[in-house]
């Protein structure tokens, strides 16, 4: 009877066991999908700094130009999940591309797993077919990605699909650059250094004189300027405004007004100066378009 007890206990054993490895390989838990920061993220230090820098480049000015945002991700791994499935799940978050226009495009590598997709929105799935973008894998990526030579297949790469995307009637990007380039320049910098202006030049003018103060006030208000938006002309005209307003604007009045807790932090954008460049993804869709590969 003891030995009937045993077994049933051993064997209840095992099936517990059993139950709890079945368990775990269906809870693996999906690979985490990074923030969208930059035009390449390289989770796997594949890239040199320089290397990043030229695709980052490349990219930025491609977009500048163009108004079509292609990102960059290498990754070790997708696993558990195929790299379709996590490449949909990275764009869904990312969300590449011009909202109501959906031309981004991913560009995803799981290095461990020698696998790569490229995945299209909506907007550009006529100009970049599944066709197409098979092609670019096979024959201009796969190739280098084999001799080891990654930064030579992703530059290969992401010229190819640049090349396809320059030919596509997309609608400018003008409007974008002047609401990045103009509102936020005004909001996030040149505000601010007027404010800061104000307060030095309350100090020159003490030590050097009403003018002599005023002037070396706007001088350096123009050269910060001329340095954050690379405009003279901006920087000639906040020069000009820094100089009449540091002679008869008594900024004593405004930061009393403004009060010792309301402080520098308080202006639009004051987080200090911004450098520009990279927004983020405007809220392009996708529909699953693109091609994988392997090497």
């Amino acid at each position: 009877m003891s030995a009937i007890f045993t077994g049933i206990k051993q064997y209840a054993r095992l099936l517990v066991v059993a139950l709890l490895c079945i368990a775990s390989t269906g809870t693996l838990a999906d690979v985490a999908i990074p923030p969208f920061k930059s035009y390449i993220t390289d989770l796997t230090g594949t890239l040199t700094k320089i290397e990043a820098t030229k695709l980052e480049q490349q990219l930025a000015n491609f977009e500048a130009k163009k108004g079509s945002q292609i990102a960059v991700l290498i990754v070790p791994t997708t696993q558990p999940e195929t790299i379709e499935q996590y490449s949909i799940r990275v764009v869904e978050a990312w969300k590449l591309g011009r909202k109501g226009i959906d031309d981004g495009v991913l560009l995803l590598v799981a290095r461990n797993d020698r696998t790569l997709r490229i995945e299209t929105g909506y907007g550009l799935e006529g100009a970049l077919p599944d066709a197409i973008t098979r092609r670019i894998i096979d024959e201009g990526i796969t190739p280098e990605f084999k001799q080891g030579n990654f930064f030579g297949g992703l530059q290969t790469g992401i010229r190819q699909i640049i090349s396809v995307i320059e030919g596509e009637p997309l609608p400018a990007p003008a409007q974008q650059a002047r609401e990045s380039t103009g509102t936020n320049l005004v909001l996030e910098n040149i505000i601010p250094v007027l404010f800061v202006m104000l307060m030095l030049g309350r100090m020159l003018q003490a030590t050097f004189g009403k003018i002599s103060g005023a002037t070396i006030t706007s001088g350096i208000a123009g050269l910060l300027i001329w340095l954050i938006s690379s405009s003279l002309l901006i920087a000639i005209l906040i020069a000009i405004a820094a100089f009449v307003i540091s002679l008869f604007e008594q900024t004593g009045r405004i930061i009393h007004q403004r009060g010792p807790r309301s402080g520098y932090g308080n202006w639009p954008g004051g987080g200090g100066f911004s450098s520009g460049g990279f927004r983020g993804g405007g809220g392009g869709g996708f529909g699953g378009g693109g091609a994988s590969g392997r090497w």
